[in-house]
């Protein structure tokens, strides 16, 4: 990655977002945030600029930098990234952690956060803009679909589908095979043991549906 690189979103995300990029060299242009209490302040040394409708920066996206947007609302991040493709041509580039492990032969398509510690096995398959937060594990032969959002030191182990937009929190355990439907959402701390429907919640150990 040789351009610099705008992050859209200052919130704590925002803030750990800058920290992946330093990581890695990488240089902060500056972070665009819809609250305007924000603009003119330095997070570390990096300014908020303007607003995420600012097209003055926007522009320049593509061109002179490329964009991460730091936002777990799928909605929003969704018209963002339709904006971009069309008007800039570009996708949000990744955001990976320099101490995450990642394997050779693993996938990773754009706009996704990878952040500290985390382990991406072989042939494992992470989709467009995920989140997968401190320390979890992605086991080999895994596939995360497109919006996935992964707590931090969860475990994802070897065959696990998990498809688009579905939400496993904290310290959760997939066993291998299991496929987390569309949407559903897996609480902090579940152990999976059995396929999760689309959209459906489950909790605990073993998980179940939560009415």
């Amino acid at each position: 990655m040789n351009k610099p690189v705008i992050i859209l979103g200052a919130s704590d995300l925002g803030k750990a977002v800058l920290e992946i990029f330093k990581s890695n060299s990488v240089v902060v242009y500056g972070f665009l945030d819809d609250d305007k209490k924000l603009h003119g302040t330095e997070i570390e040394d990096s300014t908020v600029l303007g607003s995420t409708d600012n097209e003055d920066f926007l522009k320049i996206i593509g061109k002179d930098c490329d964009v991460f947007i730091a936002s777990d609302d799928n909605s929003w991040k969704a018209t963002m990234i339709k904006s971009f493709r069309k008007h800039q041509k570009s996708m949000p580039v990744n955001a990976i952690h320099g101490n995450a492990s990642v394997a050779q032969s693993a996938i990773i398509h754009h706009g996704t956060l990878i952040n500290h510690g985390v382990i991406i096995g072989a042939n494992a398959e992470i989709g467009n803009h995920c989140m997968l937060h401190s320390g979890c594990i992605v086991d080999f032969n895994a596939k995360i679909g497109d919006f996935v959002q992964v707590g931090a030191g969860s475990i994802i182990n070897s065959g696990v589908v998990i498809e688009d937009g579905a939400f496993v929190g904290s310290g959760v355990t997939i066993v291998s095979g299991v496929t987390i439907g569309e949407g559903a959402r897996v609480g902090a701390g579940s152990v999976v043991i059995s396929d999760v429907k689309k959209k459906q919640t489950v909790f605990g150990n073993p998980a179940k549906a939560i009415d």
